[in-house]
Formats: structure tokens, sequence, C-alpha cells
């Protein structure tokens, strides 16, 4: 006992010293913790203002609340008379390792906080994504559940959507209805313009602003083609699509103009024979297609 009072009093002064950095390294450490707490409070106050998705301000939030408390544990440790180089050392390449082994869920993680805070997209919006097109059902840090028309489920992960462009078909509270109408070229070209735009002035989803357009736009090698491009609502626009194709078939079925389909005549001779040649047509239909249905038959 008289040993321990004995050297107690002769380091009676690095004890003090030691003591005095303890309670310092111990302020530091809390006011590292309330630090954080304030910075993260104000940093959420701050992007709930904004379009962000609170999972994102709640995510980053946490990072910047981790860091900090991990810098003050340092700061700690350090002041106390800790050595902690070799320990930022050591966590240095335990991250490094860990970045390199989750590389990809890394990329997905980050086009996440991407998506989630520009936005291109949102729940319900009709998109082409990454090769896939559907409706958003949800938007998650790693992935992007996406609904196809043919009501499945595809998943896709974040950084293959942020790798691709983007299609938004819901972005806007309108859309332009593009279809190639192709008639005979014996038909009256005024007629079938007059056919064409009575069928969208009788619609009432055809909206006034813009006005609607019909024009020739193409003397193909078997029909004149015509350009048919109202505005519709946005969730008016497959419903009006269908309707109007059917819609405008019966009315130039009515009016009397032919829609034309591809012939090719084939001329035969018989060797020998005085007869002639012998003619055949051969016919072959081919319905007068639209440039709508081909880029965005996926979309109904």
């Amino acid at each position: 006992m008289n040993e321990m009072w004995l050297w107690l009093e002769e380091n009676q002064s690095i004890l003090a010293m030691y003591a005095v950095r303890f309670v310092i390294g111990l302020a530091i450490l809390v006011g590292g913790f309330i630090l954080s707490g304030i910075i993260s409070r104000s940093m959420v106050k701050r992007l709930d203002k904004s379009k962000i998705d609170n999972a994102v301000v709640s995510f980053l939030a946490g990072i910047v609340r981790a860091i900090i408390v991990a810098a003050a544990i340092m700061m700690a440790l350090s002041h106390v008379g800790i050595q902690t180089t070799s320990f930022i050392a050591i966590l240095g390449a335990m991250g490094l390792a860990i970045g390199l082994s989750l590389q990809g869920s890394l990329a997905n993680f980050a086009s996440g906080v991407l998506i989630m805070i520009y936005r291109p997209f949102k729940s319900g919006d009709y998109v082409e994504a990454g090769g896939v097109s559907g409706t958003v059902i949800g938007i998650e840090l790693f992935t992007t559940i996406l609904k196809t028309p043919d009501s499945k489920k595809v998943v896709v992960p974040n950084s293959q959507i942020t790798s691709n462009p983007i299609t938004n078909y819901s972005e806007h509270p309108t859309r332009r209805v593009d279809m190639v109408i192709g008639v005979s070229y014996s038909a009256d070209l005024k007629k079938t313009k007059e056919v064409l735009m009575g069928v969208l002035n009788d619609d009432p989803r055809v909206l006034e602003e813009p006005e609607p357009r019909v024009s020739v736009n193409e003397l193909a090698d078997s029909s004149v083609n015509f350009i048919v491009r109202p505005w519709v609502n946005s969730e008016d626009y497959w419903p009006f699509y269908w309707d109007t194709m059917e819609t405008i078939k019966l009315k130039l079925d009515e009016a009397g103009i032919g829609i034309p389909f591809p012939q090719m005549d084939v001329h035969l001779h018989q060797g020998g024979s005085d007869e002639g040649p012998i003619r055949i047509a051969s016919t072959v239909s081919q319905s007068a297609g639209s440039d709508a249905d081909k880029q965005h038959a996926n979309h109904g």
C-alpha cells in the first residue's frame, strides 16, 4: 500500500495531465455527438423543403452524422494520447476492400441517390428506362420496380437506368398522337383531308390548343400518306389512338376512299409458244402502317 501511495506521489503531475486530457477528450466526444445531432437535424429541415425523397434525406443525414461522430472519436482518442494512425490505415484498407467487393452495389446505390435527388420520374409514371417500359411502382436505393402493361413486375438496377436514356411518357399533361394514314393515288385529297379532320373534330378528347394537324406527308410507292397529329391528355393517349384508327377506317370506307396495298405484276413467257406472254397478277396485302404503331407498340 505504501508503495502505491509513493508511486502516486511521484507521478502526480503525469496523472493530472492524463486526467485533464481524458476530460478534454470526453468533452470532444460529447461535443461531437451534440454537433452531429444539430447538423443532421438542420440538414433534414432544409432538404425537407426540396423535392428530395424522405428516404434519401434520412440516409444522407445519417451519413453526415456518422462522419462527424467518427471524426470526434478519432480526435478524442488522439487527444488522450492513443495513436490512431494505424487504426485509420486499417479502416482505410477495410473500406477499400469492401468497396471493391461491392462495386456493383455501390454503383446502384449512387444511381439510386441521383434518381431520388433529380427525380427524372416518380411513382405512377409510365417510363422507358434501362431497356424496360412500364409504370413505376417503386423507387428504392438499389433498384427501381416497374410494372409492364401485361402486369409483369420488373426489378431494374438503378445503375442500368442512369447509364441509359430515360423516356418519361407521363411527365407532361398532354401528348401528341402521331398517325400516318395512306390512301390511294386515285383518292380525292381534299375530300380525304376533310374526312380525317372531321374524325378529329367529332372527338371531344382532341384538344383545341395546340390545333390538330392533317397534311400530306409523303408520296409513297403505293399510297399518298397523310400525317394526322392531334393533341390529347396523356391519360387519353392509347384509348384515343385505338378508337381513332378504327373510326378513320370506317369513315374512309363510307366516303369511298381506298386504302391501298402493295401490288406486283408478274409476267411469264412460255417457251416456243406463239400465244404471247401469260400475265399473272400477284397481290400482297399489307396494312397501311402507322409510325406510331412501330414506335409505341409495347406501350399500350
